[in-house]
């Protein structure tokens, strides 16, 4: 059961704890609601950084300035400190866990879920074993298609089972998820799938300096790109 502390209405996080499993125990939780929200993305983050990251509470601002809302949370491991990933089980069933908190505390918002890198794959993987509960859309900041150095497509086979629409923004240099390979996954799941590209960006969004991009900008074009798709989705999904 997801436990509240107050209604939000600022750029103020809510800190929530909700049962990721049974067996793992509670994890936390940010919701960042803005007055104006007109959708709420449930985040995860990625293998190796938590919902504190400073990418995680940058792109959770900017969405919120774009009229998102976001609920980042935990996976187990990451709740306690551990720097390996939970079991697989674990991870897909704290995704589940974390779209009925998200609705518990927000939802009269359309839901979208998804996360970073290995946060939007388990989110597609629990969506491709059956559909996340509420769930209109997944988006995926860098999805990790393969290992660094070894290109390969496997990891994107679950996604044809995914019945939502996927958002994927991926950056130039992304040493997981080369283009040549990604766009034709895309192209594969037809409408479904929607690939912006993000120039000059690697794994993390980070661009060269000589690009003249700073990183705020491209967490604004990562931000509004999301807003926007989720606004015109809304015109689209009942």
């Amino acid at each position: 059961m997801a436990q509240r502390e107050g209604e939000v209405v600022s750029l103020v996080p809510v800190e929530i704890r909700f049962e990721a499993t049974q067996r793992a125990g509670k994890v936390s939780a940010l919701l960042l609601r803005p007055e104006e929200a007109r959708s709420l993305l449930v985040l995860a983050h990625g293998a190796g950084t938590g919902m504190r990251h400073t990418f995680m509470q940058a792109i959770a601002e900017r969405l919120a300035t774009d009229g998102v809302a976001t609920f980042r949370y935990q996976f187990p491991y990451m709740e306690q400190g551990s720097k390996r990933p939970d079991p697989l089980p674990i991870l897909l069933a704290t995704v589940r866990s974390a779209v009925a908190a998200a609705l518990e505390v927000a939802g009269d918002l359309p839901i979208l879920a998804g996360g970073k890198s290995m946060g939007g794959r388990m989110t597609s993987m629990a969506a491709a074993k059956a559909p996340l509960d509420s769930v209109r859309a997944l988006v995926f900041l860098g999805f990790p298609l393969h290992a660094a150095g070894k290109p390969a497509v496997d990891r994107a086979e679950h996604l044809s089972q995914v019945t939502v629409p996927m958002l994927f923004l991926q950056g130039t240099r992304d040493k997981l998820a080369e283009l040549e390979l990604l766009r034709p996954v895309c192209t594969r799941l037809g409408e479904r799938a929607t690939l912006h590209v993000i120039d000059g960006g690697d794994h993390s969004f980070h661009v060269l300096r000589r690009s003249g991009r700073s990183e705020g900008q491209v967490i604004a074009e990562l931000g509004q790109t999301i807003a926007d798709w989720a606004s015109r989705l809304g015109r689209h999904v009942g």
